[in-house]
């Protein structure tokens, strides 16, 4: 994917992929060298190798159907490279090739040149470097609609004590 179209589209909402198990909507946060970041509602942090990626859709009328966007102090792991962003991310539990038959989760051990080591239960996954689609690890941004539900049940039930206590006093 040409790195000058996706900066272009760096704070927008985006569609990576046009459909199937690899197909994720969301924020585009940064465009790196050999790489770029989306913020999903689903998976939070993804990166994703442009080399990987099909197609990559933005509606300039309607937009798309995605209501999460990164506050200003939001903070994740970014570097020049995709190599360095996996050394970055070793020791946490991290999701390789979201979506389809070759998923992988588990603790990143290990990061060499042609492959990654990731450790599951008792299984020891080494991944062919070109092989890694995306990854992603356990970072993400509250939903303002869950927020907004959290903040009505709490002044809900804080209006109910407030009138248990009331009538109790009566």
């Amino acid at each position: 994917m040409d790195k000058e179209i996706l900066c272009s589209l760096v704070g927008k909402a985006v569609k990576v992929n046009r459909g199937g198990h690899d197909s994720r909507v969301g924020q585009l946060l940064a465009v790196e060298e050999d790489y770029f970041v989306l913020l999903t509602k689903e998976d939070g942090v993804l990166y994703y190798k442009g080399h990987h990626v099909k197609s990559l859709t933005n509606n300039l009328k309607k937009g798309l159907n995605f209501n999460l966007y990164a506050p200003e102090d939001f903070e994740y792991i970014r570097s020049n490279c995709f190599k360095d962003v996996l050394c970055d991310l070793k020791y946490h539990w991290v999701t390789v090739n979201r979506g389809g038959h070759e998923k992988y989760e588990g603790v990143l051990d290990d990061v060499q040149d042609e492959y990654i080591t990731v450790v599951a239960n008792e299984e020891v996954i080494r991944i062919a470097m070109f092989h890694i689609r995306n990854i992603s690890y356990d970072l993400k941004v509250e939903d303002c609609e869950e927020e907004d539900k959290k903040e009505n049940e709490e002044k809900k039930e804080s209006k109910n004590k407030d009138e248990k206590r009331k009538n109790k006093s009566e």
